[in-house]
């Protein structure tokens, strides 16, 4: 099988799109022929040996954490799944990725995929879907009729996290750039801050009950979220790099989010993606083999919304 994978961390071009054996599934495992994977922005900073201590890799290393398709082989003791279901999960983080045209999982992560949005389109939702997921609900406890205020909301996350909020009845507040804007009032927030103009802290004059802060913000900025968030919220910050600041005083919590794959999780979003209540947004699909190009892209800052990966393309 065609798969791209790299022999040693670097740069983009240590990425090669080679002949790879095929895999045989082991118990509890299964076998998916790959419809689609998707590029996130982890898979650079793993390929460049930036994340060898949280997530040890084994080399030659096959990039993918996304992925959706047909499974196509059951190892022993696998059940409530058969072959020729369509899937879609997250990989193990220090596994071998979906950026093939086979890859294994282990069955317990895996969903049903959506039916109402092409099958490799819905390599777009689980890492990012999950994420968004665990900061508002499993971190940020968010109810109805709480506010929440979204910084960074126009990446692949904060489209999620808006829609989510949404749906689970909070009020919006979410910044995002001028070529985002607009896509993110589309997905429901009830306010958008432009943070090249306008600063947040000015911006946002009544107090959320729950902040997310998905941008590389400064540590000032990330710090500045604190004071704007009611005594007893959150601050919920997915830049690990970066620890959540917290209030003591005022009680408010400072959540780091590492995020973690939820079978169950990712059937709730399923079930709202084929009830109409949640869009998957795609911008660009692109071949396998061009993966190293794409990382090259991505390093650069060149990519804009969520792209995925076809190996059948």
């Amino acid at each position: 099988m065609k798969a791209v994978r790299f022999h040693e961390y670097g740069d983009p071009g240590v990425l090669r799109y080679e002949d790879a054996e095929q895999p045989v599934p082991g118990a509890g495992e299964v076998r998916i022929r790959v419809a689609a994977t998707s590029f996130n922005s982890v898979d650079g900073n793993i390929r460049a040996g930036f994340m060898q201590g949280p997530i040890p890799v084994t080399l030659p290393h096959t990039p993918g954490l996304d992925v959706s398709g047909t499974v196509d082989a059951l190892g022993d003791g696998v059940d409530g799944i058969a072959v020729g279901d369509e899937v879609i999960g997250f990989l193990p983080m220090t596994g071998t990725g979906a950026s093939a045209e086979y890859v294994l999982a282990p069955a317990e992560i895996l969903t049903p995929a959506p039916k109402s949005v092409p099958l490799a389109d819905a390599a777009a939702l689980p890492l990012v879907g999950l994420t968004a997921w665990q900061a508002l609900f499993d971190h940020g406890t968010l109810t109805a009729g709480q506010r929440v205020l979204i910084n960074g909301a126009g990446g692949a996350v904060g489209g999620y996290a808006v829609q989510l909020a949404k749906n689970a009845g909070a009020y919006v507040i979410a910044t995002a750039g001028p070529r985002s804007g607009e896509r993110v009032r589309a997905s429901g927030a009830d306010e958008v801050i432009d943070h090249t103009t306008t600063e947040v802290t000015a911006a946002v004059t009544e107090p959320v009950d729950l902040a997310l802060n998905l941008a590389p913000v400064d540590p000032a900025q990330l710090a500045a979220l604190v004071g704007l968030i009611r005594p007893g919220g959150a601050l919920v910050n997915t830049t690990v790099w970066m620890p959540a600041p917290s209030d003591e005083e005022r009680g408010v919590r400072g959540v780091d989010l590492f995020v973690r794959s939820d079978a169950e999780q990712l059937s709730q979003m399923v079930a709202q993606i084929d009830r109409g209540e949640l869009r998957v947004d795609v911008a660009e699909r692109v071949p396998l083999a061009e993966l190293p190009a794409l990382h090259a892209r991505a390093a650069t800052g060149a990519i804009s919304g969520k792209v995925i990966v076809l190996p059948g393309a």
